[in-house]
């Protein structure tokens, strides 16, 4: 006869049975955590916790909303339209007749006047609209690998490159649609002075590309001759000239001149506008662009009509939270105001609600 053993647990009541062929019990073991017995605290909504919440919330909101909003709109900035719609444009025939890899390029100059000077550094930015960026397809045709320098995929580029991988059994360097469209006008400001000398003002091409981007996931392949170090590759289809030869400073050239970095981080939104020079402030005597007129000269390349895109030249100074950008300072107002219109509908109806419960206690 077999034998079984029974061990009893007084503090929970329930007995295991062990022995050849026996299950252990699956009830929890009678403690404190397991027995959902831990102390807890559950806070009771009253009026007057939640009410103060509301108030406090309009308070606080409202005056950074409106801070944030001041600064915005003090922030200057000026735009010119360069795309060539209109007939009148003096960028309409580059509009009409450039395509990809033409062989003369276009150039164009556009007149504008500055009302107001600005004092500080002005940054340049190029602006793209109707220009979908943030497409699935567009997005993952990259070689990250590649851009970083490593050599094996410099010469077999990733299949999410493809069809811009290869190009006459070739491997593209940089690869990917990304790549591909790159943005390539140039632009030049030009001052006309009281003698109606044009002064043609000074634009640095570096330090326009995020510290990260340009240290640490754009790399170079190993090798001081980037024209040794890219050999066996070639250049994007509508690129005009090889990576290697973007820029003459070796230290923006290649997979790290910072024209090409901007580019490679894509934006969110179809119209969005990238930075692409900074006019450096030189004299606190002297305002960085003084108020009088300008002309804008345009190497046109970037051909946008084919997809009903726009093309715009902006210049922006910035203030401690960034460019000119309104929706966070108005986003602060309507939550802070909303929060205080809450508080006070709830506290008319407590008042009301309160004082008709008040006058039934007495009652009864």
């Amino acid at each position: 006869m077999m034998a079984t053993s029974y061990n009893a647990k007084d503090e929970d009541g329930h007995i295991t049975v062990s022995g050849p062929g026996t299950m252990r019990s699956k009830k929890p073991e009678n403690t404190a955590f397991k027995q959902q017995r831990l102390p807890a605290w559950q806070p009771i909504l009253t009026a007057w916790t939640v009410l103060p919440a509301f108030f406090i919330i309009g308070l606080i909101f409202i005056p950074i909303g409106i801070g944030l909003f001041v600064t915005s709109n003090n922030i200057k900035e000026f735009e010119v339209d360069y795309t060539g719609v209109d007939v009148s444009s003096p960028c309409f025939n580059c509009s009409q007749n450039y395509m990809w890899n033409s062989s003369r390029p276009c150039t164009c100059s556009i007149p504008f006047y500055l009302e107001q000077p600005y004092q500080s550094d002005v940054f340049m930015y190029y602006g793209l609209s109707n220009f979908y960026q943030n497409h699935r397809r567009y997005v993952k045709s990259r070689d990250d690998s590649q851009l970083n320098g490593d050599l094996v995929s410099l010469t077999k580029p990733s299949k999410e490159c493809e069809p811009y991988a290869t190009n006459e059994n070739k491997p593209i360097a940089p690869c990917g649609a990304i790549a591909n469209s790159m943005f390539n006008d140039t632009l030049e400001l030009f001052y006309s002075d009281p003698n109606g000398t044009l002064i043609q003002i000074p634009l640095s091409t570096t330090g326009i590309a995020w510290w990260t981007d340009k240290h640490v996931k754009f790399r170079n392949p190993a090798g001081s001759n980037l024209t040794v170090a890219f050999q066996g590759t070639t250049k994007p289809v509508n690129w005009r000239r090889p990576v290697y030869e973007l820029d003459a400073d070796p230290e923006n050239n290649g997979f790290i001149n910072e024209d090409f970095i901007v580019w490679m981080r894509t934006a969110a939104l179809p119209t969005f506008r990238k930075l692409y020079r900074i006019i450096n402030k030189n004299n606190n005597m002297i305002p960085t662009l003084p108020q009088g007129n300008y002309t804008l000269e345009v190497v046109y390349n970037y051909p946008v009509r084919s997809f009903e895109g726009r093309k715009r030249m902006i210049l922006s100074t910035i203030s401690w939270m960034g460019g000119k950008n309104p929706f966070l300072g108005l986003a602060y107002i309507s939550v802070g105001s909303v929060c205080f219109f809450l508080g006070v509908v709830l506290l008319l109806i407590h008042y009301r609600c309160g004082n008709q419960n008040n006058s039934q206690d007495i009652s009864n």
